[in-house]
C-alpha cells in the first residue's frame, strides 16, 4: 500500500522592489512636493521676483532708458507724501473702492438669488451674465466711452428727449460725474464675478435646512438670514477680498475712459504709476505701485480674520 505524501505548493515568487524607491513613492508628503515644483516656479518667476524688483526699483532713482541709476532708499515715499496728486490718488482709489465693491455685493448676491431659482431659460441667461467678463476690458471700455460722451452720448439725449434735461451731461469733464461714471462702468463689469460665485454657493445650501425652518414657522427672511447667510458667509468674504484686490489694481478701464482726468481726478494707483512711468520715472512709479500694498494686507488681514472665525 503507498502512501501518497502531499507536497506544499510553492509560494509565487515576490517581487521586490528596491527600498528606496518603494518607501518614496509610497509616502503622499515627497510627492505632494515633487508636484508643488512647477507651481513653486511659475510663482517665483511671475510674481515674487516682480514683486521684489518693484520694491528695489522703488528705492532707486532710476529712470527709463538710462542705464546708471543709485541707490535713494525712502526718498521716493517721502516724495509722495508731499505729491498733492498722490494724495488725491489715495483718496480716489479708495472712494472708487468703498463705491464699486458694496454696489457689486450686494447686487450681485440678489442677482445670484434671482438666477437661483428654476424658471425658463435660466441656463441661457446664466450664460449670458458672464458676458462682461468674457467682453475684454479695453472693448467694453471703448462702449462706456461712447455712452458718456459729451456730444453724442446717448443718455444724454434720452434724457433730453424725457424733458428731464436741458443740455449733455459733461460726464468725464467733470470730476465728480467722471468719478460717478467709472463707478458705473466698474460696477457693471464686476457685477458678474459676484453673482456666478456666490451662485455657487447657493448651489450647495442643503434644502432640507429650508423645509426644516419653514417648518418651524421661519419666513422666507428669517430663513435667508438664518440659514443661507451663514452658509455662502466665507463665499461673500472670499469674493469681497479679491473684488477689492481687483479695484485697486484696476488700470484698462480708466485709463480708457479718462486716463487719471479731468486734471488728475480719477488717477488711482495704477493709472497714476503708468502716468509716472510715461515721464521716464520708473523708480517713482514703482513707489507709487508700491504704495497700495500696504492698503491692500489690511483690507486682506480683517477679512481673512473673519474668514478663519468662521472655520
Amino acid at each position: 500500500m503507498s502512501v501518497i505524501t502531499a507536497q506544499r505548493k510553492a509560494d509565487p515568487e515576490v517581487v521586490q522592489q528596491p527600498r528606496g524607491r518603494a518607501r518614496f513613492w509610497d509616502r503622499e508628503a515627497p510627492l505632494a512636493y515633487l508636484f508643488m515644483v512647477p507651481g513653486l516656479v511659475i510663482l517665483l518667476l511671475f510674481m515674487a521676483y516682480p514683486f521684489l524688483l518693484g520694491i528695489y526699483l522703488s528705492m532707486t532713482d532710476k529712470m527709463v532708458g538710462f542705464a546708471d541709476y543709485s541707490f535713494v532708499g525712502f526718498e521716493n515715499f517721502q516724495l509722495l507724501l508731499r505729491d498733492q496728486i498722490f494724495r488725491r490718488t489715495v483718496a480716489n482709489t479708495l472712494i472708487y473702492s468703498f463705491i464699486t465693491v458694496p454696489f457689486k455685493l450686494f447686487l450681485g448676491l440678489g442677482l445670484a438669488l434671482v438666477l437661483n431659482q428654476t424658471f425658463h431659460f435660466s441656463r441661457f441667461i446664466r450664460a449670458g451674465l458672464l458676458l462682461p467678463f468674457i467682453v475684454p476690458t479695453a472693448i467694453s471700455s471703448l462702449a462706456w466711452l461712447m455712452l458718456f460722451d459729451s456730444v453724442l452720448s446717448p443718455i444724454s439725449w434720452v434724457l433730453k428727449s424725457w424733458g428731464l434735461i436741458q443740455s449733455n451731461i459733461n460726464f468725464l469733464g467733470d470730476r465728480w460725474n467722471a468719478i460717478a461714471s467709472v463707478c458705473v462702468a466698474n460696477i457693471w463689469r464686476g457685477l458678474p464675478f459676484f453673482a456666478i460665485s456666490i451662485l455657487a454657493g447657493l448651489q450647495a445650501v442643503s434644502p432640507e435646512l429650508h423645509e426644516a425652518a419653514a417648518l418651524d414657522g421661519a419666513n422666507a427672511f428669517q430663513r435667508f438670514r438664518a440659514v443661507t447667510l451663514p452658509t455662502i458667509r466665507t463665499i461673500l468674504l472670499i469674493s469681497t477680498l479679491f473684488s477689492i484686490i481687483f479695484t485697486f489694481s484696476d488700470f484698462q478701464l480708466i485709463y480708457v475712459l479718462t486716463k487719471g482726468g479731468p486734471a488728475s481726478s480719477t488717477h488711482i494707483f495704477g493709472t497714476y504709476a503708468y502716468q509716472m512711468m510715461s515721464f521716464s520715472a520708473l523708480g517713482q512709479a514703482a513707489a507709487v505701485a508700491l504704495s497700495m500694498f500696504p492698503f491692500l494686507a489690511l483690507f486682506a488681514a480683517i477679512l481673512l480674520r473673519y474668514i478663519r472665525a468662521d472655520d
